[in-house]
């Protein structure tokens, strides 16, 4: 039997229940395209993640009080907490030949009033350094100046959206406004840039580290922004701030500190097994597209039991009256495949447009994954029906019984 009458056959064959065979196909092609659009949001996903935090550089780390390891020594004394950090210690640290900046950070939330009008806002204790190191920009007016970090003063730059909410449209720079119960000049305006890893730097108000220390009445520090001299003094950095914060702490090594090449090995190794999940999740719609196949293959065989009694009259062997089923199984894989990856491309092109800032695009190899699955599936599925197909007895075939 030629490749030819294979062909025909299988195409007359996937033809005859044509309404049947539209099911099929579109329950093929939903699966592949589900298959391929979750992986690729999955991927666009992570790669957004990933580009956020390399906008903000990849020399970055981030120190924080306690230890977030855990030892085989012996459970901590009751009431015993992790000492804090000071800005004493953030000031230490500039004495490291392989640190650039040191923004200590201080943290809290504080009315923010202008005349009559008034809203709670976070309010961020912090240095000159935080400006680079964070990679922030400024829509009007300038940054806190630089100075000595113990050193406050009574002037403030506020987010974009927090100066439309107070000031509308109107100047607000040299403008006073009241944080809780002291006055501040305000001096800049950060750039309207959005939400970044999901902290919106448009409703925060930043002053000076050693002001928010006196106006939340806190020493302690809620983190330190450290920046290194360049990507490949990061693990030098590292040591120094362990080294110098353990002398100054009487020994105990009592603080966390995060670089962002450990942040993004992390994120990436969380998007990526989640991406695998949810294509692994959305492939089991195949299964359903697989149960349709051999629904239209076995009834191929009873309508066609003396086509098939005269093949095997005629000499073909069970091998070739499987092999016969098999493709006509491969043909509607393949064909919704086909259809799957017009479907997701079209949906991935749709999606792009809704949410260019996302930059959305097909994983390359998400098709010949889905594909792969989707032949697979239909194959196994084509192996009972074509199984019973070359069981048949040709004189019984031929008789119809």
């Amino acid at each position: 039997m030629q490749t030819s009458d294979i062909a025909a056959f299988s195409i007359q064959a996937a033809t005859a229940s044509r309404g049947r065979t539209i099911l099929t196909l579109l329950a093929m092609a939903i699966g592949v395209s589900s298959v391929i659009l979750l992986i690729s949001l999955g991927d666009s996903g992570r790669r957004y993640v990933m580009d956020q935090f390399a906008s903000l550089g990849t020399n970055l780390l981030i120190v924080i009080p306690g230890r977030s390891e855990t030892t085989g020594g012996p459970p901590p004394l009751l009431g015993e907490t992790p000492r804090d950090l000071t800005l004493d210690d953030a000031i230490a640290l500039k004495q490291s030949t392989a640190i650039r900046r040191v923004a200590p950070i201080i943290a809290g939330s504080a009315p923010i009033s202008f005349k009559q009008l008034e809203r709670e806002m976070i309010v961020l204790g912090s240095s000159a350094d935080l400006f680079e190191a964070r990679r922030l920009t400024m829509g009007q007016g300038s940054f806190l100046p630089p100075g000595d970090l113990d050193r406050g003063g009574n002037f403030c730059v506020i987010g974009s959206k927090g100066k439309t909410e107070l000031f509308g449209n109107n100047q607000a720079l040299g403008k006073w406004l009241r944080i809780g119960d002291r006055r501040f000049r305000v001096i800049g305006v950060l750039a309207d840039t959005g939400v970044s890893l999901g902290e919106d730097l448009g409703e925060v108000v930043i002053i000076p580290v050693a002001t928010a220390q006196s106006l939340f009445n806190r020493v302690s520090l809620f983190r330190i922004v450290v920046e290194a001299v360049n990507e490949d003094a990061v693990g030098r950095a590292k040591k120094a701030i362990l080294s110098i914060i353990k002398a100054r702490h009487e020994g105990e090594d009592d603080i966390t500190v995060i670089t962002q090449d450990a942040v993004l090995a992390t994120f990436d190794k969380i998007f990526r097994t989640l991406t695998l999940t949810v294509g692994g999740i959305a492939a089991i719609s195949l299964v359903v597209a697989g149960i349709m196949i051999m629904n239209i293959m076995l009834v191929a065989i009873s309508n066609r039991r003396s086509e098939i009694g005269l093949l095997k009259a005629l000499g073909a062997a069970r091998s070739q009256i499987m092999g016969l089923f098999l493709t006509e199984s491969a043909l509607l894989s393949t064909a919704g495949a086909f259809f799957g990856f017009i479907l997701a491309f079209s949906a991935m092109k749709l999606l792009a447009g809704f949410f260019p800032e996302y930059n959305l695009a097909l994983v390359p190899w998400s098709p010949f994954i889905a594909s792969g699955l989707a032949l697979g599936t239909g194959i196994i599925f084509g192996v009972f029906p074509a199984r019973r197909a070359a069981m048949l007895e040709p004189a019984l075939s031929l008789s119809r019984r």
